[in-house]
């Protein structure tokens, strides 16, 4: 059967409304309140009341049955074996209890679904496994954790994305795709940050040394409570799910805090943690022999394309808004990998960075996506304990749910591709950010989650990220990554004008002088007239440099800070940018769950397995099958093979004498679509995976039909119109 479709349960930013969004009335025709967890389901609080009531009483009664037996001179006997017998009754009267909260945890999710999700994953993984889509890396010397293979189906199917992807976002939206080393300097990493903040808090197994992650420990702790620890008070219950619910906002102190006060050890071992501290995500390596250049593998893909702004701005004319797209592999050295290929050391990302005008985020083609309908899961709705719901794309943007039209646009074109792949959109959801996940500078942020046996998964996050990776490589490289807007007339604005004393700064400075004075330079306006009010008022003022990582003194005399009108012939600013970030790893997995289920055969004697793959995606798009082994028809096999391959459909071809059902088996649980029995020497049967059903075709046309739904230019039930149907006795031998 198919896995159930349900069984896992910040500072609004307002933004400067796009003069669209009159014409999309027409196409439709601070501070955060305190993250307080919502209340237990009323059965589950008051459950647990009642067994930590009634294991009260068992307690009490046996103090009393203890003191029976301790009385100086003894109690009499029927004193003591009534008191004995009313202890047995409340034992059993607990018990039922615990059977009754067992029970509630069971429905909520927490028990029997919990079993029913690791069956149906550990049959998924082991069909994968078996049929070679993936495997561990270096099986024969033990795998590494987090690091895996994909075998010839998998290859394919991960292609078939990749193609997919490029045509929906690449090709349709006239992206300029780059391709960049995955061996990235320190200084480009330094400046986006990674060197110093790419990281997570680790303790170490004292005795073995084994790593985990901090707050993975404390998420499985509390849930393992909630879900088997019955005698848990409803207070303690309660305190439990609010750990899980605010552990992205825990401190360091905090988390180590929780960790030493449940007693928190090493799984495998329970010997006693270290104290956290973090460990940086990246793979440092050195470039060339000398060891003198320091590097990193790459941990996204976008640093690749910031940094080659100011030369792709040029190839697209000096114009904006404009994408640049880049497909390739990135690498974290996760702490204690897991979860298969959701959480692994090396990657395929394929992100975009769509650089708009920050003034005007609205976007032409929103129009092609606002009416669209699915569930998203804004952050007020997290925040008052309640679930995603379905909202229209238009009007979540003309409320100001979503920031601008840009963003989306892309989330908008996000939901088409993921379910075109073949992703349940009922277990797809976009969620916002909350503000402990948004870095400061961001406008909004959601991330696309798909719900598998894992839960809910971030699979693909769409971000305004501002102007900040821009003006932060400005800053570090000194060379001014921007755009340009023309004026029709010259326009008189008032200009901040910052004139350093070179002089002055050198006498003072000395080498360090370049990095003073490009310092001074990229100072905002707000800093600008900081900086001047103090040296006005006080002749010197402290200034962190942040290429020297040191804070100098400026004095009055080493800089002139003004504001001047000039005429202006441009506008001169840094871009915002807009990131679709895409998992594919993780996305594919999904898919396999998504697209898995069984089926008995034939006899109804076992369970047959089925990936139900789109033609899309399919690895191999279709068979061919001589019905029986003889000579003539494996001459036309042979033919339709040849004029298959000629249009460029992917197919396997199998002339063994295994009976027609179990040939169809095979191929289904790999998930391709079609299946062509040769039975004559003049037509063919084409058979479909998931109906089953069969249309007859003349060997000079099968090609073309293959091609055309497997293209998607026609549906199966398209053709089933246009073609006889077939039935026969020999077709599902299963």
């Amino acid at each position: 059967m198919r896995f159930p479709t349900q069984l896992f349960a910040t500072i609004s930013i307002s933004p400067t409304r796009p003069k669209t969004l009159l014409h999309l009335r027409r196409f439709l025709s601070s501070s955060i309140a305190a993250r307080i967890p919502p209340p237990m389901a009323a059965s589950e609080e008051s459950l647990r009341q009642a067994l930590a009531e009634k294991q009260s009483a068992v307690d009490a009664q046996a103090d009393a049955v203890r003191a029976l037996k301790a009385r100086a001179g003894g109690a009499a006997q029927a004193e003591i074996d009534a008191a004995v017998e009313a202890l047995k009754a409340l034992k059993v009267e607990a018990g039922a209890a615990a059977r009754r909260l067992q029970a509630a945890l069971s429905n909520n999710g927490d028990g029997a679904a919990a079993s029913s999700r690791e069956a149906f994953r550990q049959a998924v993984v082991n069909t994968l496994e078996r049929r070679l889509f993936y495997i561990p890396s270096f099986k024969i010397y033990r795998g590494v954790a987090g690091l895996y293979d994909y075998g010839p189906p998998g290859c394919a199917v991960k292609s078939n994305v990749l193609a997919f992807w490029r045509q929906h976002f690449v090709l349709e939206e006239n992206m300029l795709e780059v391709d960049c080393p995955c061996v990235t300097p320190e200084v480009v990493l330094k400046a986006s940050g990674h060197v110093e903040k790419f990281t997570d808090l680790m303790v170490k197994d004292e005795k073995t040394g084994t790593c985990y992650r901090a707050d993975h420990l404390l998420k499985d702790f509390c849930k393992e409570k909630l879900e088997k620890d019955l005698t848990l008070s409803p207070e303690k219950a309660a305190e439990l799910k609010h750990v899980i619910m605010v552990l992205d906002d825990l401190s360091a102190e905090e988390l180590g805090a929780k960790l030493k006060e449940y007693g928190i050890t090493a799984p495998d071992t329970k010997n006693p943690l270290s104290d956290l501290y973090p460990f940086n995500l990246m793979f440092q390596t050195s470039i060339g022999p000398s060891g003198l250049s320091p590097g990193y593998m790459r941990p996204e893909t976008a640093q690749g394309i910031f940094v080659n702004f100011k030369d792709l701005y040029y190839y697209n004319g000096n114009k904006l808004p404009f994408a640049a797209a880049q497909i390739g592999q990135a690498f974290r050295n996760e702490i204690s990998p897991r979860q298969g290929l959701l959480r692994v050391r090396e990657f395929t990302l394929a992100e975009i960075e769509h650089f708009v005008d920050p003034d005007d985020k609205s976007h032409p083609k929103f129009v092609d996506v606002a009416n669209l309908e699915f569930l998203m899961f804004p952050r007020e709705e997290q925040l008052a304990g309640k679930s995603a719901k379905p909202m229209i794309l238009g009007e979540a943007v003309l409320k100001g749910v979503v920031n601008n039209e840009t963003l989306g646009y892309f989330i908008g074109r996000v939901f088409l591709f993921l379910t075109r792949l073949g992703i349940d959109k009922d277990r797809l959801r976009f969620r916002q950010h909350l503000p402990n996940e948004m870095a400061h500078y961001a406008a909004d942020c959601w991330d696309a989650e798909i719900e598998c046996s894992y839960g809910w998964i971030e699979c693909v996050g769409i971000a305004d990220r501002s102007a900040y990776d821009l003006r932060a490589h400005s800053e570090k490289s000194g060379v001014p990554l921007v755009a340009h807007e023309k004026f029709p007339e010259p326009r008189e604005v008032e200009k901040l004008v910052i004139v350093p004393s070179k002089k002055e700064l050198g006498l003072a400075f000395k080498g360090s002088q370049k990095m003073v004075v490009e310092a001074l330079e990229a100072m905002s306006e707000k800093e600008a007239l900081e900086m001047k009010a103090s040296l006005e008022s006080k002749g010197e003022v402290d200034f962190h440099v942040c290429t020297l990582g040191k804070t100098v003194s400026i004095m009055k005399k080493m800089v002139s800070i003004s504001m001047d009108k000039k005429k202006e012939h441009q506008r001169v600013f840094t871009p915002s940018v807009i990131e679709p970030s895409f998992g594919i790893g993780r996305i594919i997995y999904c898919l396999f769950e998504h697209s898995f289920y069984t089926r008995p055969s034939r006899a109804e004697d076992e369970q047959l397995n089925v990936f139900s793959f789109p033609p899309l995606v399919a690895p191999i798009k279709c068979t061919v099958f001589p019905l029986i082994k003889t000579q003539k028809f494996d001459d036309v096999a042979k033919i339709i093979a040849k004029s298959l391959t000629a249009a460029g459909i992917s197919h396997i071809i199998d002339i063994t004498g295994t009976s027609i059902g179990k040939r169809y088996a095979r191929t289904d649980e790999i998930g391709v679509p079609f299946a062509i029995t040769v039975d004559s020497t003049t037509s063919v049967t084409i058979r479909e995976r998931d109906s089953k059903q069969q249309i007859r075709v003349s060997i000079d046309e099968v090609a073309s039909v293959v091609k055309e739904v497997t293209d998607g230019q026609s549906t199966w039930g398209d053709v089933m119109w246009r073609y006889p149907t077939h039935s026969a006795a020999h077709t599902e031998e299963e």
